[in-house]
């Protein structure tokens, strides 16, 4: 019993220590107020995953190698529902969280392909750690962006620039997919931002 709660405290000490730290680097923001639609676009190119910074194409294959030697075919499964995380998950999340404190208060709209707007947030992941799920004990998963508010018709000019590290990925429950921990972590993501934007902002 000694040990269990020796363990559990191990456990909320390490992830307390690991909460989520907004930065702004640079910018500031007056320009979003009075702005009715904000496009923004999400890149994932130069991420890294796990304490060994391992790259994307590193990362799919060992994990897809290991589970393929559990489960021919396991593997391959996997890396498809991977990739399109991305797009059901990932993006998903943090414009819904986006939106619930930008929109409904304040009349701002975050979404993807609005290429008419004056301004496109960046949102550039720069790390991710999936966590795991063991059921008795878990650790959930960590996302790191930069998230970046840059004028549509004009890329190099930056208007905003805000770090997030190590987002926490966690679900009441049981959550055995690293891809739902991991929404997790860009709806927090979402949600840490919007409240930020709202206060600064606003």
């Amino acid at each position: 019993m000694k040990n269990l709660v020796t363990i559990l405290f191990a456990f909320v000490l390490t992830s307390s220590l690991t909460a989520q730290k907004m930065k702004v680097e640079q910018g500031g923001f007056d320009f979003i107020k009075g702005q009715k639609e904000i496009n923004v676009e999400f890149i994932y190119d130069n991420m890294t995953l796990l304490k060994k910074n391992m790259t994307n194409d590193e990362y799919v294959k060992e994990h897809s190698a290991e589970l393929e030697e559990k489960s021919p075919g396991k593997g391959k499964t996997w890396e498809k529902g991977w990739v399109a995380a991305r797009e059901l998950i990932y993006a998903p999340k943090f414009l819904e969280l986006m939106n619930r404190y930008l929109y409904k208060d304040h009349d701002t709209k975050f979404g993807e392909d609005l290429t008419d707007t004056p301004y496109t947030l960046l949102v550039e992941t720069i790390w991710v750690f999936p966590g795991w799920d063991a059921g008795v004990m878990k650790q959930p998963a960590k996302v790191t962006t930069q998230l970046t508010f840059v004028e549509t018709a004009n890329r190099d000019k930056v208007v905003l620039e805000v770090s997030s590290k190590n987002a926490p990925g966690d679900q009441w429950g049981s959550s055995f997919d690293d891809e739902d921990r991991i929404g997790e972590g860009y709806a927090k993501t979402g949600k840490s931002f919007a409240k930020m934007l709202a206060k600064k902002a606003f």
